[in-house]
């Protein structure tokens, strides 16, 4: 089995979250897919960061929405990074990348980026919003696409298929033989996340999961030997 390892953020456990240095690192320590984050600055940018706001993971405070990229760049992402966008990361490292639209507006941009950089086979999107897998489908023929999910039970094998999913990213802690069971029922992948501990591995392992989103660099090696 192709069990494979996903840099979430990055490597977040260890830098400064969805920032270049944070890519470089996941990719120098050689995970699979780099997972990462997209907003909407207020003039159309599609920036990499993981919340609404930029209080917790910068030095400035305030809504993406509501900066323009030029402010956006002033800020310090964490040991002088700045606030990248989607194409710098694209340019920065060569791995795979998972690209998730937290604000459904991001959609639309991030089609356009694939569509002109022809990214169908590189970049899978994935969204805890079921609208927002579906219209990204209907604007870039062939993209893949998975579902996150953080409350769920079996029934999310349903969500996924009905928005043409081929893929579930679950919260590990919520994890039962029942939901992958029916995932595979239903033709579908499963990743879980955030999988940080020896334990959290075993059980993707036992479960015959198809990969686990990581905060730690040293799942890559350790995930080769646990059963």
């Amino acid at each position: 089995m192709n069990f494979l390892t996903i840099g979430h953020r990055g490597v977040m456990g260890v830098e400064p979250e969805n920032t270049l240095r944070s890519f470089a690192a996941a990719e120098q320590a050689g995970l699979d897919l780099i997972e990462l984050d997209l907003h909407l600055s207020k003039d159309g940018a599609l920036i990499v960061m993981h919340d609404a706001a930029v209080d917790r993971t910068t030095d400035g405070t305030g809504q993406i929405a509501e900066k323009t990229l030029s402010e956006l760049r002033a800020l310090d992402a964490g040991l002088g990074e700045r606030v990248p966008v989607f194409e710098e990361v694209l340019d920065a490292v060569r791995a795979p990348i998972q690209a998730e639209i937290k604000d459904v507006a991001a959609a639309k941009a991030l089609a356009e980026v694939m569509l002109r950089r022809d990214l169908v086979s590189r970049v899978e999107v994935i969204s805890f919003h079921d609208e927002a897998l579906a219209g990204i489908s209907r604007l870039v023929p062939g993209v893949r696409t998975a579902l996150v999910a953080e409350h769920y039970g079996p029934e999310v094998a349903d969500r996924a298929v009905a928005v043409g999913a081929a893929t579930l990213c679950l919260d590990v802690r919520r994890l039962t033989m029942e939901v992958v069971e029916k995932a595979r029922a239903a033709g579908l992948r499963v990743f879980a996340w955030v999988v940080n501990t020896q334990d959290e591995l075993r059980l993707v392992r036992a479960l015959q999961l198809d990969g686990a989103t990581t905060d730690l660099p040293d799942i890559k090696r350790t995930g080769r030997f646990t059963a």
